[in-house]
């Protein structure tokens, strides 16, 4: 999506909003969406977002920063718990905390239990965003408002589809009138902070995510291992897809080898669209029965341990 911008010296503003809610609530497609590009992944299943990831949009002479947090859930495991802890610390000093909510689940024990640790002493720059509108009723749309903000004080109330964008470019408008005066973090042309080589290592993870059945997708993770870039103006990229059982890593080859194949022909053409350069990408499958509870994993993938 594009926001007109033609910033003055002097006349800019930044600032930040974090986004937070639970599993598959939108609120990596709602980032995407404003950014204008592929910042985070995005599957059909929830908490494929795992660390924060900083996403960045311009509206007129606004630089918006939008922490994309994982969703938050009861934790488990080490990672789960990583995941959780890395939710409420990009709403930790930011500007604006966006509360994205699926509009169909309405305002279920697991929303409840999220709004419920939101700070009430702050509420003045806590907003509610109802997304996927597309998917209720509109007369059951401003109860659904109202019921929400009878349970916690929202500053500010929000309906849209973060998919269509509908009510997309009225959120921004808002944000950008509240955001300080300050000069930008970021370049004009930069979409997003994060290192190339964990986006590249998430654009396959995404793809292993969309591939995959069942739980395969949660007990694994990508690495990119080594990053050459080639004297033709091209790169080689090596990743690794950790699992924890052997049975496992038969399933990510697939038969002769035709679903890993297939997973990194995708990454590499996606990696190489975002990059505007020719990739080798190489992917590689290990065993690693630890991985969901190895610190050093859990921080090539941005979590803090």
């Amino acid at each position: 999506m594009e926001f007109e911008h033609s910033p003055v010296y002097g006349e800019q503003k930044c600032g930040f909003a974090a986004l937070i809610g639970a599993p598959n609530a939108g609120k990596s497609t709602l980032s995407n969406q404003i950014a204008g590009g592929k910042v985070s992944i995005v599957t059909h299943k929830v908490q494929t977002t795992r660390a924060r990831i900083r996403a960045i949009a311009i509206a007129n002479s606004t630089q918006i920063i939008l922490i994309d947090t994982p969703g938050i859930f009861k934790p488990k495991r080490k990672l789960d718990k990583a995941m959780v802890e890395a939710a409420w610390g990009g709403a930790k000093d930011c500007d604006i905390t966006l509360v994205v909510i699926d509009a169909a689940k309405g305002l279920n024990d697991e929303n409840k239990n999220i709004v419920k640790q939101l700070d009430r002493n702050n509420s003045k720059n806590v907003w509610l965003v109802l997304n996927k509108i597309d998917l209720i009723k509109k007369e059951k749309l401003f109860a659904l408002a109202e019921e929400f903000n009878n349970f916690y004080p929202f500053s500010h109330s929000f309906m849209i589809s973060a998919d269509k964008g509908h009510g997309v470019k009225q959120l921004v408008a808002k944000l950008e009138v509240v955001m300080p005066e300050s000069t930008w973090l970021y370049p004009e042309d930069q979409m997003a902070d994060i290192p190339t080589r964990l986006l590249a290592a998430e654009l396959t993870r995404e793809k292993l995510f969309l591939k995959l059945h069942d739980e395969l997708p949660y007990s694994l993770t990508v690495e990119t291992e080594k990053w050459t870039e080639q004297k033709d103006g091209s790169v080689r990229v090596e990743q690794v897809i950790y699992v924890q059982r052997t049975s496992q890593k038969k399933i990510v080859l697939g038969h002769r080898g035709e679903m890993i194949k297939n997973i990194g022909q995708k990454s590499r053409l996606e990696l190489a669209e975002i990059l505007g350069q020719k990739v080798h990408l190489f992917l590689f499958v290990k065993v690693r029965d630890n991985w969901l509870d190895d610190p050093e994993r859990l921080r090539q993938m941005g979590l803090d341990v």
